[in-house]
């Protein structure tokens, strides 16, 4: 199955390989040189395992355990634990002293977790040197990639190109090339394989690691005929010796105070630790300051902890050997340089006199050629430059170069041609070889090289003086677009803003029209600066041509004039066409409101007149009058529909300009200019003359009625006074003529007065009914009756003649008495 590599996968292991360059992740302090394999340690441990067997005493058993590596250690105590042989089970208590350490070294749990934070560190030093590190050590190696990156850091050679796929095969195959390189330094791997690395086994991870460490950071360590553990071991005692309460004997318990550690430090960098204030009785202080100053100053991390050590009976010796061999390669490489200069002073005092010459000889022809290969490039480059400052300076330097750095020169490559015929000389009066010096540095090459340099020369003046003049000429250009630019910038700000104000949405028609004039006065303003665009733009355009440095932000500039400009005569257009359209609708709007207000004004007179007519009070006294006033009002109700539809109409004039103003969102500024009278006050008119047409309507009605009442009442009293009225006027006559003729006796004549009065007495219900009716027509407010020319006068006089008549009674009653009487006397 294929899989492509992909260059966005950030977990890969390394980029491709031609955009890698791997000798920067390299630490230039291991050495390259690859040392003859030593003897295997781990084959003599196990042939002495063979031979544990023949022994009989516990004492060959816990030898043979002492000699083997803690992983070995672990296996051989649990192969003797299984052992029936008492010896050998008794070595194994005597080895492991308590059921707690016992069990611990079974499982190796402790020393596991000790050791594994160790080469954590260990490990992270040299990865950090190619950008990246590890967090979990049995998880972070087990695809591979960071476990060859660490190899190719650590022996500066480059592995095969691992597996870009994630899928297990893919992993084992990266780990087992690992694992091959680390075979092919010299390194047997026992039972340390791919697939376990790739599941993450913690043992067989630390044993890897634990292995690795000891190819490339202890087994070159070399002291006094000694190696690896052994020259460790050594170097560490040689150094710390002059130190008390120092006395390094192994990797483990030897370092529980710190004061090794501290020692080491001191004695290379004693500025970096104050040794005399140290004590023994603290060893957390002396192990965090050793750890601490390391990691500052050294560059060494820190890979212990200072508590872990002091807790733990026997600290773990890998984890301290792996820490230890930092501080070694950290101090013997500065060691190792000072002998390599020793030995070079050694051959250079040997061979001083006799090749002093010579290197002065190829020292000063270096010195002048590459003085000489540098100016060449100097005077050829004809690269412009930007401004007239930078210019003029090179010009100033050309002139340097000719007064000051020039002629010392001359004067070098003259010396240098005398130095080489006098070495020569020399050398063949002592009778050695002649001189060859290195290749290009011949006399005959530094008279070429000198050639060249004279032809370079001719002409850089020439054109740096018509460079000089073409500057000139761009920076006049430059001024002059910046001049022109500023100007049209400083006319043209607030143009856009102003172009697009809205305000002639809320202006009126009169508004409008000094807007528009206003507006055809920007336009031509706008058209007399076409000219100075057009000119900024031919600057712009010049300016290219001429290669101008800056020519990006005039064109930007120039860009953006030009863009403007484009954008006003837009904005200029649209705001004219807007102004136009503006007009055109308020000059409809203005048409519509005065077609309005001349239509409004008299329908509005025309209402209030019909309100005023139809709340007039009327007074009538005749049905004929209330008819009139009848007719009339039907005839106004008839003009109603004719006069709905007036209203409709000037109210739809006004719909039309709410129309307008709704369809083109016109904000009108104000009310109707040429009359006040608004659709509502219309519509509140219209409808109170509504109202009051049935209002009209009931009165007229109720008015009818009551006049219709009134004739009845005028004609029940005109038929009753058209019969009472002459019966009154003949009896007043007679009685006129009784009180004037009287015939007959007194008696007689009473006689006939009774008669006359019981007349009168037995018609008076009739007259109080015609009272009755009178009474009812006053109240009516009736003031005349065309029925009848009698009124209730005659029945008055009839009343007052009654009386009369009673009066002229009871006279004649009196006189009738007296009459009889003797006391009679005719004489009134």
């Amino acid at each position: 199955m294929d899989h492509h590599y992909d260059p966005q996968q950030t977990n890969d292991y390394m980029q491709p390989e031609e955009d890698w360059d791997r000798d920067l992740l390299l630490d230039p302090a291991w050495e390259k040189q690859q040392r003859k394999e030593n003897f295997d340690g781990s084959q003599k441990r196990l042939q002495l395992f063979k031979r544990v067997h023949a022994s009989s005493g516990p004492k060959g058993n816990l030898a043979v355990i002492s000699l083997a590596t803690p992983e070995e250690s672990l296996d051989l105590y649990s192969k003797l634990k299984a052992c029936s042989r008492p010896c050998i089970a008794e070595a194994c208590q005597t080895l492991f002293h308590t059921p707690a350490q016992q069990e611990t070294c079974h499982t190796g749990e402790s020393k596991q977790f000790s050791a594994g934070s160790t080469f954590t560190a260990w490990c992270n030093s040299h990865l950090r040197k190619a950008g990246t590190q590890i967090e979990n050590i049995e998880e972070d190696f087990r695809d591979g990639l960071k476990l060859m990156l660490l190899l190719e850091v650590i022996s500066g050679e480059r592995l095969a190109k691992p597996e870009r796929g994630k899928m297990r095969v893919h992993k084992i195959s990266n780990v087992n090339k690992a694992l091959d390189f680390i075979a092919s330094k010299g390194v047997k791997l026992v039972s340390i394989g791919a697939e376990e690395i790739v599941d993450g086994n913690v043992k067989m991870t630390l044993g890897m690691i634990w292995t690795i460490i000891l190819r490339f950071a202890i087994q070159d360590i070399s002291v006094e005929e000694t190696s690896a553990k052994e020259g460790l071991l050594l170097w560490c005692q040689r150094k710390t010796a002059p130190y008390k309460n120092v006395n390094i004997q192994n990797f483990h318990i030897s370092w529980k105070d710190g004061l090794g550690f501290c020692a080491l430090i001191h004695r290379h960098r004693p500025e970096l630790i104050d040794y005399g204030k140290l004590r023994k009785d603290d060893p957390l202080t002396n192990l965090n300051t050793a750890f601490d100053v390391a990691e500052k100053y050294l560059d060494i991390p820190k890979m212990l902890d200072a508590e872990d050590i002091i807790g733990t009976l026997r600290p773990d010796e890998k984890a301290i050997m792996t820490y230890v061999s930092c501080y070694y390669h950290a101090f013997s490489g500065a060691q190792k340089a000072e002998t390599a200069a020793n030995r070079i002073c050694k051959v250079l005092a040997v061979n001083q006199e006799n090749e002093q010459l010579m290197e002065d000889y190829e020292k000063l022809a270096s010195d002048l050629l590459e003085w000489i290969r540098r100016t060449i490039p100097w005077l050829e480059n004809r690269a412009p430059e930007n401004t007239m400052q930078a210019m003029q300076q090179k010009l100033e330097d050309f002139r340097d170069y000719r007064r000051l750095h020039k002629p010392p020169k001359v004067q070098e490559k003259c010396q240098l041609e005398i130095n080489f015929n006098t070495l020569q000389t020399k050398l063949r009066l002592s009778n050695r070889p002649a001189f060859m010096p290195s290749e290009g540095k011949m006399v005959s090459d530094i008279n070429n090289a000198w050639g060249g340099l004279e032809q370079a020369e001719k002409g850089y003046e020439e054109w740096l003086l018509n460079e000089i003049r073409r500057l000139e000429r761009l920076d006049h250009l430059a001024e002059k677009f910046r001049q022109k630019a500023s100007i049209h910038e400083s006319w043209t700000d607030g143009k856009e803003a102003m172009l697009q104000q809205k305000d002639y949405e809320t202006a009126t028609l009169s508004e409008i029209k000094a807007l528009l004039k206003k507006h055809e006065a920007f336009e031509s303003d706008l058209a007399a600066h076409q000219d100075r665009v057009e000119q900024i733009a031919a600057i712009a355009q010049e300016l290219n041509e001429l290669d101008y440095y800056d020519s990006p932000s005039v064109n930007a500039r120039c860009q953006k004039i030009c863009d403007q400009w484009d954008n006003l005569g837009a904005l200029t257009q649209k705001r004219r066409e807007a102004l136009e359209r503006t007009e055109k609708l308020l000059e409809t709007i203005d048409q519509l409101y005065l077609e309005y207000a001349k239509r409004a004004a008299p329908f509005n007179n025309w209402m209030e007149g019909a309100m005023e007519d139809l709340q007039d009070t009327f007074i009538v006294h005749t049905i004929e009058e209330i008819q009139g006033l009848t007719t009339a009002h039907e005839q106004f109700k008839a003009t109603l529909p004719d006069a709905d539809k007036e209203r409709q109409a000037i109210l739809g004039i006004h719909n039309e300009v709410s129309k307008i103003v709704q369809t083109y969102h016109v904000n009108m500024a104000g009310t109707n200019p040429y009359t006040t009278i608004t659709p509502q006050e219309i519509n509140g008119k219209w409808e109170h003359v509504r109202q009051l047409v049935p209002r009209r309507d009931q009165a007229l009605m109720e008015e009818h009625a009551r006049q219709q009442q009134n004739e009845r009442l005028r004609k029940q009293f005109g038929a009753q006074a058209n019969v009472i009225g002459p019966w009154i006027q003949t009896k007043m006559e007679e009685i006129g003529r009784i009180s004037i003729e009287m015939h007959g006796t007194l008696e007689d004549q009473l006689n006939h007065l009774r008669q006359y009065e019981k007349s009168i007495v037995n018609y008076k219900p009739k007259i109080d009914q015609l009272e009755g009716d009178h009474q009812q027509i006053q109240e009516a407010l009736i003031f005349d009756n065309k029925h009848t020319n009698y009124t209730m006068e005659l029945t008055h006089t009839a009343d007052e003649k009654e009386a009369l008549l009673s009066k002229q009674i009871t006279l004649a009653v009196r006189i009738t008495y007296f009459a009889t009487s003797s006391t009679f006397d005719p004489v009134f």
